[in-house]
């Protein structure tokens, strides 16, 4: 059965944000209704009344002291959707088109946007059906909204563009019409309700979170195993060194890792008598990075959730005193710097586990045979891994800057400062994505290291881990084809099967997530 999460307005959960895009059904509590016809109420009066009201009966941007007849305000709606609907690129994700759609709806239910609550339901019915619009990835400057993006998925629920349906793209009518749903026909402010707001940049943001949970807790993993491999010490994760420094993800990082490495006899074999007073930092400072990587995903996390559960468009609905005041909720700046904090952190992750992989496949620094292969020269082992890792985190290094400190004005200067979030949230997932591969090759190197200590095991939680790697990619003795190997090993990373095989409790970055 697929799993349902109910969506009530403003205070819904980081946890339950990541069951929407892992694919639980989004339903709306219908508690929020009242407040929702309220504000409805609220523009259906300021329409009859006359009054001049942004977004309501004028322009949009620059051309909000045009004046539209009543005459004309359901066009005025129709067509900033389809002069919005400017996207260019590759389609956003599936999953993170669920959490645009969840989020949308999230907001719109708080009844300070505006819409009526059929237009509500209709956004509901389309997300609960598994319609997912096709959006362009670019063309948002992640203030205003995400006006572009937004206006492409508005224009599939009055049926036009296209749903991804079932995996297939179809026309936008078509698929309404599969579930008996008929276009939907804006009211005065819903086009713009709508598409104002930043829910395109928090639903990337927040994929590029969830993502980099995963990453960050199967780095634990392989650091740990990394550390037993090189015959590293355990020492600098005591936790007396820790408390002095008082950082809270520091002292978890420490933790994790003794619990890690708790009864591994690799290290017992060398407490005595071995020669090296200490070892490099990409062991030695696990705690440190790690932990400060620890403390920003929380941070963001933290700031993501609130942004999640606001309203971000413009103008509000205040149906209490019914009235509509112009502000400025739809610049992204929360989303773009807690983006630009997940970017890097998610660089650092890469970046200190690949030292790690370098550190392993260097005899002059682990003791152990060069590259990891019985028989260097006629075989080159883990040579070229270890290359790739390195481009990878050179290429998240490049992707890392940040991009909240760009700005460039739009709209003939009205909206002449901007947050960039919707770029800088975009290329998180494709940073996850080379962070799981640095990840995955850290796994293969840190096995294939501690197999050279047989028959010494490393602690029995570690061996769990090595066991789950080895009952699909057997020790390399000879050099074979090595992509498959990557794959499978990035596989258990992405999928979370190696923070799993631990005891699946390592570190969550998201609060009360059950995963």
């Amino acid at each position: 059965m697929t799993e349902t999460v109910t969506l009530t307005p403003g205070s819904v959960t980081l946890a339950d944000w990541r069951r929407v895009y892992d694919g639980a059904v989004a339903t709306l509590e219908n508690a929020c209704r009242p407040q929702v016809e309220a504000a409805a109420r609220t523009i259906d009066l300021i329409v009859a009344k006359g009054d001049p009201v942004y977004g309501i009966n004028t322009g949009f941007g620059k051309l909000a002291g045009v004046r539209i007849g009543q005459a004309d305000l359901a066009a005025l709606q129709r067509n900033i959707v389809l002069s919005h609907a400017a996207g260019v690129g590759e389609p956003l994700p599936a999953p993170v088109v669920r959490l645009v759609m969840a989020l949308k709806l999230a907001s719109l239910a708080q009844g300070a946007s505006g819409v009526r609550w059929s237009t509500i339901t209709h956004l509901a019915t389309c997300l609960e059906a598994g319609l997912i619009p096709v959006i362009p990835g670019q063309g948002s400057v992640g203030a205003s909204g995400d006006l572009a993006p937004l206006a492409h998925m508005t224009a599939t629920l009055m049926g036009i563009g296209e749903f991804i349906v079932d995996g297939a793209r179809v026309p936008a009518a078509d698929a309404l019409a599969r579930i008996d749903l008929a276009p939907l026909a804006l009211g005065p402010k819903e086009g713009l309700a709508l598409l104002n707001g930043t829910q395109v940049s928090t639903a990337l943001a927040l994929a590029g979170l969830f993502e980099a949970e995963r990453v960050f807790q199967a780095a634990i993993v392989t650091g740990a195993l990394a550390t037993d491999a090189a015959k590293g010490s355990d020492g600098p994760f005591d936790e007396r060194i820790q408390k002095l420094r008082r950082h809270r993800g520091q002292i978890e990082v420490a933790a994790a890792l003794r619990t890690l490495m708790q009864g591994s006899a690799i290290r017992a074999s060398h407490l005595i008598n071995d020669a090296r007073v200490q070892d490099p930092y990409c062991l030695r400072c696990q705690p440190q990075v790690m932990g400060a990587v620890l403390d920003l995903l929380r941070q963001a996390g933290e700031t993501l959730g609130t942004e999640a559960n606001g309203v971000s468009d413009n103008p509000l609905v205040f149906s209490d005193t019914n009235e509509v005041i112009s502000g400025g909720n739809f610049h992204a700046e929360p989303v773009a710097f807690a983006a630009d904090m997940i970017a890097m952190a998610l660089c650092e992750i890469g970046s200190l586990a690949e030292r790690r992989i370098a550190m392993l496949v260097d005899p002059a620094l682990s003791g152990l045979p060069a590259f990891l292969t019985p028989k260097p020269g006629l075989h080159s082992g883990f040579m070229i891994p270890q290359v790739t890792a390195a481009a990878l985190v050179s290429e998240n290094k490049q992707r890392a800057y940040p991009a909240s400190v760009d700005s460039i004005p739009t709209s003939a200067n009205q909206e002449d400062h901007v947050s960039m979030a919707t770029h800088g949230a975009r290329r998180l997932l494709p940073m996850a994505t080379n962070t799981v591969h640095v990840i995955g090759i850290e796994f293969l190197v840190a096995v294939q290291g501690c197999d050279f200590h047989a028959p010494m095991p490393s602690s029995e939680r570690l061996e769990r881990a090595r066991a789950l790697l080895r009952g699909a990619v057997p020790h390399l003795n000879e050099d074979r084809y090595m992509a498959p190997d990557i794959a499978q090993a990035s596989a258990f990373v992405r999928s979370g099967a190696l923070a799993a095989a631990v005891g699946g409790d390592v570190l969550p970055v998201v609060a009360g997530d059950a995963r």
